[in-house]
């Protein structure tokens, strides 16, 4: 299956950047099982400090990307882990906007 390349923003709520980031570090083994038993590998979010705004990049290599794991009892968890510190959809998932892809080059 041809490896896709995924970009998408999200939204922080002002004040949590270290917040995010030490939660990310200590991240489930379970929630990295899931990911990566579903081809999502190559997995960086970055923070724009100006706006709130994360940018997360993946690289995809099954049917679908991280925000298609939501039917999944661990991926709603961290849903609602993650949820007092970004911008949420009522069922906790984070708003997330995909980005087009405009260049990449390998």
């Amino acid at each position: 299956m041809e490896k896709k390349i995924f970009g998408f923003k999200m939204f922080l709520k002002p004040g949590f950047a270290d917040e995010y980031k030490r939660r990310h570090a200590l991240l489930w083994p379970e929630m990295i099982k899931l990911l990566k038993e579903n081809g999502i590998g190559n997995y960086s979010i970055f923070l724009d400090e100006e706006t709130n705004i994360l940018f997360a990049y993946q690289e995809v290599s099954g049917e679908g990307t991280s925000q298609d794991l939501g039917t999944t009892e661990i991926n709603r968890k961290w849903w609602d882990f993650m949820a007092d510190i970004m911008e949420v959809n009522p069922d906790n998932s984070p708003v997330t906007i995909p980005l087009r892809q405009m260049f990449h080059l390998d």
